[in-house]
Formats: structure tokens, C-alpha cells, sequence
């Protein structure tokens, strides 16, 4: 009984916003606290306030476990929000006191209350495998360029390509195309005269191509999610009016089999 009403209680809809306004107050709180002279006007108040918060999350965590028991531990999103509240929990001080900065990870609570931020989230972890070929390629292509730029170019610009540490770093400022010309190719240019050669394809194949695979994927997994969470949706309520089909069969079977029990015992007072 108890059970039963306590997830009612903390699946309501009024709860669950009361939740999404305590993390986004929570979250303005811990801006607030990164100002000293707002912290030495109001700083006990903002932290009894980020105490409170940390309490109610707690308790909410805690109904939570009751409720769904074993299931509370196979669901990721409930495990993921577990795990920022269980940091909070731990005392910033001592050789924990990096984890004071680790607070701001409730905010991020927001992805499992908002269910767009969810499906968001949800098609982008299903975008990873896809995500993970992509960027194996991008290695190899970084690879063969930066070995290239370190043989061509390291003796004449040991700033750029002098290592292949370096290389690597020099054609990902190039990639995201920051003062790659007027910066680094034109200087090289100078000693190089057909250097462009080596870097517009590198750039066409790693900012436009290799960029564009990135997109591509994430959109053709959020399109998936959603093609997928429609199906579920579609499959709940066919077997939602599947039950409620055979329901309305077996009460119209009772009430037939109640007609025909009348019709006999008036059979039987005419008789």
C-alpha cells in the first residue's frame, strides 16, 4: 500500500516539476557561489539553500529505490542520477576537495527529467559506435598527414612540425580552420611555394568530409531513436486495446450469459 502510493506520489507530474525547478534553482545557486563578494553578502544563505536542495534529492533518490527496487539498479538514467547525487554527498575537503567542483554535474539531471533532452541524449549514446568508425578513420587520415607535415615541413618551422606531438596539434588548429592561412600555411608558403597543395585537400577531407560524417550519423541515430520510440509507443497501445478489447468480450459474454439466465426464470413464472 505504502509502495504503491509513494510511486504515485513521486511519478506525479506536479512532482516531477517541482524537481526540474529545484535543479535549475540549484544550478543558479552554484553560479552564484563562484562570486566571492556574492558569497560575502549572502554566502550561508545560498549554501543552506544548496543543502536543502541536496536533501530533497536525496529523499527523492531514496523513494525512488523503494518504489522500483531491483529495477532502480538496471535503469542507466536512475544509475547516472544516483551516481551525481552520491557525489555530492562525498565531503569536499582533504584530497576530495576537487570534487567540490563536481557539484555542478546535478545540472545535468535536467537530461534525465526532460524527456526531449532524454530522446537528445538516449540517440546520441546510439550514435557512438557509428561515432567511434568515424573517428578511427580521422585517426589513421591525422596519422599519415602529420607523419607527412613532420618530413616535409620540420626542419624549416620545428614550431609547427617539428614533432609529430606538434604536427598533430598544428593540422587540428588548421582543421577547425583558425588563422590557418594567414597564421601557418602562407608563412610556409614562403619557403613552400606549392605547399597549399598539402593542406586545402587536408582540409576539404578533414573539415568538410570527415565533419559532415559526424553529422550524418548523429542525425541518422536520432532519427532511429525516434523511429524506434514510435514503434513502442504504437505496440503499447495496441496491446493496451487488445486488453481492452477482450475485457469488453468477456463482459459481453457476462451479460449475455445473465440475459439468457433472465429469459429463463421469466420462462419459468409464465410457465
Amino acid at each position: 500500500m505504502l509502495r504503491s502510493q509513494l510511486q504515485t506520489f513521486i511519478e506525479d507530474k506536479r512532482v516531477q516539476k517541482v524537481i526540474i525547478a529545484l535543479i535549475v534553482i540549484n544550478a543558479v545557486i552554484l553560479g552564484l557561489e563562484t562570486s566571492p563578494a556574492i558569497m560575502s553578502a549572502a554566502g550561508q544563505m545560498l549554501l543552506a539553500f544548496d543543502k536543502l536542495i541536496l536533501f530533497l534529492f536525496v529523499i527523492e533518490i531514496v523513494i525512488r529505490i523503494y518504489v522500483h527496487r531491483l529495477a532502480f539498479w538496471r535503469d542507466p538514467w536512475s544509475l547516472f542520477d544516483f551516481s551525481v547525487v552520491a557525489i555530492a554527498l562525498i565531503p569536499a575537503s582533504g584530497p576530495f576537495a576537487v570534487l567540490r567542483a563536481l557539484r555542478v554535474l546535478r545540472v545535468l539531471r535536467l537530461l534525465t527529467m526532460v524527456p526531449s533532452m532524454r530522446r537528445v541524449v538516449g540517440a546520441l549514446l546510439a550514435a557512438i559506435p557509428g561515432l567511434g568508425s568515424i573517428g578511427v578513420m580521422l585517426l589513421i587520415f591525422y596519422y599519415v598527414f602529420a607523419v607527412i607535415a613532420t618530413t616535409l615541413f620540420g626542419a624549416t618551422h620545428p614550431d609547427w612540425f617539428g614533432t609529430l606531438g606538434s604536427s598533430f596539434y598544428t593540422l587540428f588548429q588548421i582543421m577547425t580552420l583558425e588563422s590557418w592561412s594567414m597564421g601557418i600555411v602562407r608563412p610556409i608558403m614562403d619557403t613552400f611555394p606549392y605547399a597549399w597543395l598539402f593542406f586545402v585537400p587536408f582540409i576539404l577531407i578533414a573539415t568538410f568530409t570527415m565533419l559532415n560524417l559526424f553529422i550524418a550519423i548523429i542525425v541518422s541515430a536520432m532519427q532511429s531513436y525516434s523511429e524506434a520510440e514510435h514503434k513502442e509507443t504504437v505496440q503499447a497501445l495496441h496491446e493496451t486495446q487488445e486488453v481492452i478489447e477482450a475485457d469488453l468480450h468477456k463482459e459481453m459474454q457476462t451479460l449475455r450469459a445473465e440475459i439468457s439466465e433472465l429469459k429463463q426464470l421469466l420462462i419459468q413464472k409464465k410457465g
